[in-house]
């Protein structure tokens, strides 16, 4: 889905992630459910500081693949590229620790290139024992701007709750992107 690069966007992208998780089974008190939010809400506020571009939105994809979770945050600005490694933040410092928090609880994270526009992708994943569980129900594929770039089954967040398939790329492990393993 697409919000507006503002604080409200950032707090509405959590706020969806959320929901959507606690209706796939992973109810807001879980620790899936508090790590993905807590990912997505980092991932969300950079998108806004850093990435923000006047008149452009951002976007959020969250996506089960067997048992991984993945959130995808996508905005217009190519230029500002986070580091793969996250440098340690003075101490005195307000800020600066939000991909620290993000690299510490997610099992992987990077940043790709925006496929089919300017930008880029800063994503993460979780891995969770699903129990066999999909999540996945055919749909019509998106746009390439805000398709998947890495195969996975997608979660369009507009009013339905069908979720999609994309074909397109490969997973995320099989090229480096500056990501990190745990």
């Amino acid at each position: 889905m697409r919000f507006t690069s503002t604080p409200r966007g950032a707090r509405l992208a959590r706020r969806l992630v959320s929901h959507r998780l606690n209706d796939w089974g992973h109810p807001y008190t879980t620790p899936v459910n508090e790590t993905l939010t807590l990912i997505t809400a980092e991932l969300s506020a950079n998108a806004v500081r850093h990435g923000h571009i006047p008149g452009r939105d951002f976007h959020v994809q969250l996506t089960l693949a067997e048992d991984t979770f993945r959130i995808e945050v996508t905005d217009t600005r190519a230029e500002k590229q986070p580091s793969s490694t996250p440098p340690t933040p003075d101490s005195a410092s307000e800020s600066g620790r939000g991909l620290l928090l993000v690299a510490a609880l997610a099992d992987d994270w990077g940043v790709a290139p925006r496929p089919a526009a300017p930008g880029k992708t800063v994503w993460a994943e979780l891995r969770v024992p699903t129990g066999g569980r999909s999540h996945t129900h055919p749909a019509t594929p998106r746009p390439a701007d805000s398709a998947s770039a890495y195969g996975h089954n997608t979660e369009s967040f507009p009013a339905t709750s069908s979720q999609r398939h994309d074909g397109l790329g490969s997973r995320p492990g099989a090229a480096s992107h500056g990501g990190r393993r745990r």
